[in-house]
């Protein structure tokens, strides 16, 4: 790769450096995501866009451009995983039919499940639950409800949860 001079601007080094390098960068951009094409396109952009802006690193003499141009793809693919900035959604061809809005199976068999596991909690455990989470109380309203102090409601509700979830999974059912 030749610097830049006056005769060979950035945009000329910026073209030799696709031409040579673009196609196997591409490669590696799509392998780095896993085949996403956005995601690739996205990283090859910004890979390009930093050899632009480190233009004058970019002389054989200083090693190889390609190996920097993998190695700043591979840094740009982390820094996008560690970040959390991609997309999580998934592209389809049609939205999904929306549920049948007169069909409450599935709601009424969850209601029958959550039920019965409710039903293998202490009382204690059971009626702290049904006061903080069925019937919207706070900790003050179902402390006063209760006769119990609201610290107690705080940790008979996280131990009923404990409780509510082991039960359920007792009965095979998984988050």
């Amino acid at each position: 790769m030749a610097e830049t001079s006056p005769t060979n601007g950035p945009v000329a080094l910026m073209q030799q450096l696709h031409d040579e390098h673009a196609g196997a960068l591409w490669g590696y951009c799509l392998r780095l995501t896993g085949h996403d094409r956005a995601r690739a396109e996205d990283l090859l952009q910004e890979t390009l866009l930093r050899a632009w802006r480190s233009s004058r690193l970019l002389d054989e003499s200083r090693g190889s451009v390609r190996s920097w141009l993998f190695t700043v793809a591979r840094n740009v693919a982390i820094d996008e995983w560690r970040t959390k900035r991609t997309r999580t959604e998934v592209a389809v061809a049609e939205p999904p039919e929306p549920p049948d809005p007169r069909d409450h199976t599935d709601g009424l068999l969850l209601s029958w499940v959550v039920s019965d596991a409710l039903a293998r909690l202490s009382e204690d455990h059971r009626s702290v639950l049904l006061c903080c989470y069925y019937r919207g109380m706070s900790v003050a309203d179902a402390a006063r409800r209760l006769d119990i102090p609201e610290g107690t409601v705080k940790s008979r509700t996280h131990y009923a949860l404990r409780a509510l979830r082991l039960a359920l999974e007792e009965m095979g059912v998984t988050s």
